[in-house]
């Protein structure tokens, strides 16, 4: 049985990795859409993760893994995202949608002692996906008119594993560590095309990613015990980046022949390797929340990312310092209360608004949002074994309709089970 689970376990992780995903033809630059700890219980409230310590026994937080030490019972998760985009420019009055769906989580937490508690997940950190096609009409050396056709195409994601420690070193106090593992392809094609010339100008660009780094964290919670009410401080950091990310640039002329295959390739333009060291670079987070327990919380968070420098088609592209701020939280109006269902439904809500690290032609493109979602607890749960079926909902806006640029409005549904028990029973540490 164990073997059959462990199986299970990486033929969902092999699928995974194969996913196409959709997204925003803002994800031209740099890694792509980051996806990474959007997890529904995160991503409904807003994103809070950093002083959120789950008031139950069946959720292992690893954005900050610090925060479980009220986590005792194994824990599985399946999580899958269905994303809805909608894209403006007043450049040539154009409108499009994109849509996609996929698996987003997978995770197995376990307790290994009332002090030790470790967790393994395996989901997409960011993608390239964007088809973008820009066509424009010139005159020749002869006075003719010839259509110019640039066309961007992007592929491929970066996936992230984890495992992730915590470990309760007082009755108010945790820290944890977790190892981030990054590996993928991403592909970038830009393609010039003019109708008097056979052969297609290509620049192509394939980033080649193998990346550790690693993130440490702490929190503090005090309870009150004559309201039951808590305070919850965290914080977070990420760093030490120990593999490079190879970038492989390629400048040639070529043509298509039936099933869009390549042929007519004769000696490249260019072709040049570089490698880059931060890829992933410094983040760190801080937040506070309170709230009484098995009730309500509420937190309030911001995150801090160091900007970057990438190759971008050839050429050295610098990303600029970003910021995240998020709040939200749960209620839960009455579990004891067995002849409402609703009452025994965890409600969760949220809203942040992030400033992107991306600038173009001198502006900025940020993105802010505001998200809800529900646990639906299986008729077999209780307030010590929280299982049962997660839903969230995050609608938002990116980007800007100046200077010609692409608005981004999005609906993100997403669903999973949570399923807890009391597994591995054998402590295996003291």
């Amino acid at each position: 049985m164990k073997k059959i689970f462990v199986l299970s376990f990486i033929s969902v992780g092999y699928f995974l990795n194969a996913q196409s995903l959709s997204n925003s033809p803002y994800a031209t630059y740099g890694i792509g859409d980051v996806k990474y700890d959007n997890t529904i219980e995160t991503a409904s409230m807003g994103g809070i993760s950093t002083a959120y310590i789950s008031d139950f026994t069946s959720s292992f937080n690893f954005a900050n893994p610090a925060n479980n030490a009220n986590f005792e019972l194994t824990s599985i998760k399946l999580e899958a995202t269905n994303e809805n985009n909608y894209f403006k420019t007043d450049y040539n009055n154009t409108k499009s949608t994109k849509h996609s769906t996929y698996l987003s989580n997978i995770s197995l937490a376990f307790p290994l002692s009332p002090k030790v508690k470790m967790g393994l997940s395996y989901q997409p950190y960011s993608s390239k996906s964007y088809d973008i096609l820009n066509s424009t009409v010139a005159k020749d050396d002869m006075g003719n008119d010839i259509t110019i056709a640039n066309r961007f195409r992007g592929t491929g994601t970066l996936n992230a594993a984890q495992i992730a420690l915590s470990y309760k070193v007082a009755d108010q106090f945790s820290v944890g560590a977790r190892a981030n593992y990054y590996f993928g392809n991403l592909y970038d094609t830009n393609e010039i095309a003019y109708s008097n010339a056979e052969l297609i100008n290509g620049y192509e660009t394939k980033n080649s990613i193998k990346n550790f780094n690693f993130t440490l964290g702490a929190s503090y919670q005090k309870l009150d015990t004559r309201n039951d009410r808590k305070l919850t401080i965290g914080a977070t950091t990420t760093f030490g980046n120990t593999s490079n990310m190879m970038t492989d640039y390629k400048n040639s002329t070529y043509y298509y022949t039936t099933g869009d295959v390549k042929a007519g390739e004769g000696t490249p333009i260019e072709e040049k390797s570089t490698s880059s060291k931060n890829l992933l670079p410094l983040q760190a987070s801080v937040g506070v929340g309170y709230g009484e327990e098995n009730k309500w919380f509420l937190s309030g968070q911001v995150d801090y990312k160091k900007g970057e420098s990438i190759t971008y088609f050839g050429k050295s592209l610098d990303l600029q310092d970003s910021y995240r701020i998020s709040a939200g939280g749960w209620y839960l109006p009455n579990y004891n209360n067995f002849r409402n269902y609703f009452s025994r439904v965890v409600y969760r809500y949220g809203a942040f608004y992030e400033k992107g690290s991306l600038k173009i032609a001198g502006t900025n493109i940020n993105k802010f949002g505001i998200s809800a979602g529900v646990l639906l607890p299986f008729k077999t749960s209780s307030i010590t074994r929280m299982s049962g079926l997660e839903l969230g909902l995050e609608v938002g806006k990116r980007g800007t309709l100046e200077n010609n640029l692409i608005n981004q409005n999005y609906v993100n549904l997403k669903v999973g089970f949570n399923f807890a028990d009391k597994w591995f029973r054998k402590r295996l540490l003291e």
